[in-house]
């Protein structure tokens, strides 16, 4: 199975024949045979040249870059190689046209909001009492079909993520404090986790797009941007309960993870290196966790699922069948 691969250490990244070579600054090297490649996440120094983007971009690697406190900084996006001109129309149109648009964007809450109430519900049933935080987060989702425009969708979004997170004190085993979402700069290691999370999911999402026809760039809850691959953050928003939250919970509650990881430099916490790189880890082993689809009748990993929505919204839009959210069945 192709595997994303994690640089830690800075150096040079160069080709080497058919492989990947980085010669750290120490003077050692490790070399990665290309056809392994799925797509590559730097959190180091890395200088490269323009043969090293030659060669990714000829075998479809994306590389993405995270700066020196973790956060999601650019993308080497190799040239689109699968295109389609009637899909990009279609995409537009369905920006365009604005009962397309808010359909689509009901719709991707409508994902986030189901799979965040299936965690809040798995904790319950073990003797964590939410049963308010349900009930107040159903309560606000039924007002979601009575939107008519985006801020407002994006309003009931933003609500029943405030009460979702506040519920995190319960659920969590440790004490963390946890009022409020603030992303810049997070400000506690539950803020620092979910950013650092987050953003290797959008560039996740961001690889599988690539693997398709799909724009990356025009979008339907988020607004379209010329910083940022948009559509991959309306597809985030479905996976975020079940790969960031779903692994927060499982470091904190087994206590992989405590403050003792972070420091605080320049009003920015960070994870101490050792540990970035264990989290990081731990999110790769559980991208690559299988389950059994019921369509399929095959076991796919979390990261194939992130794919297969991608093709559901293609079939969406070019009106081959409506969209129907990922939903957590387990």
């Amino acid at each position: 199975m192709d595997r994303s691969y994690y640089l830690f250490s800075s150096g040079q990244l160069k080709r080497n024949n058919n492989t990947l070579r980085l010669l750290k600054n120490d003077g050692s090297y490790g070399d990665i045979p290309i056809e392994t490649v799925y797509d590559i996440y730097s959190f180091g120094d890395i200088v490269f040249n323009s043969d090293l983007v030659d060669f990714l971009g000829a075998k479809g690697v994306c590389l993405h870059f995270f700066n020196y406190y973790g956060y999601y900084s650019a993308s080497l996006y190799p040239r689109e190689k699968l295109v389609s001109g009637q899909l990009l129309v279609n995409q537009v149109q369905h920006y365009v046209e604005s009962d397309k648009r808010n359909l689509l964007a009901k719709l991707f809450v409508k994902g986030a909001a189901e799979n965040l109430l299936r965690n809040l519900k798995y904790y319950n049933n073990r003797g964590k009492d939410l049963s308010n935080y349900i009930l107040n987060i159903e309560n606000i989702y039924k007002s979601l079909w009575e939107q008519n425009s985006i801020p407002e969708i994006m309003g009931i979004e933003g609500n029943i993520r405030k009460i979702y997170y506040s519920a995190w004190n319960i659920i969590i085993n440790q004490q963390i404090d946890f009022d409020k979402r603030t992303k810049r700069p997070p400000d506690n290691m539950i803020n620092c986790l979910i950013s650092l999370l987050n953003s290797i999911l959008y560039t996740k999402t961001v690889s599988e797009i690539y693997k398709t026809q799909l724009n990356p760039s025009i979008s339907y809850l988020h607004q379209p941007s010329s910083k940022r691959f948009s559509l991959s953050l309306d597809i985030s928003e479905i996976f975020k309960p079940l790969i960031v939250d779903r692994l927060i919970f499982r470091l904190l509650n087994r206590n992989m993870i405590s403050q003792n990881d972070f420091v605080k430099k320049e009003g920015f916490l960070r994870l101490k290196p050792a540990k970035l790189k264990e989290v990081i880890i731990e999110l790769d082993n559980f991208m690559l966790t299988t389950v059994h689809h019921r369509n399929l009748n095959r076991s796919v990993s979390y990261r194939h699922l992130i794919r297969l929505e991608i093709y559901k919204i293609i079939k969406h839009l070019i009106e081959e069948h409506q969209y129907c959210p990922f939903k957590i069945w387990w």
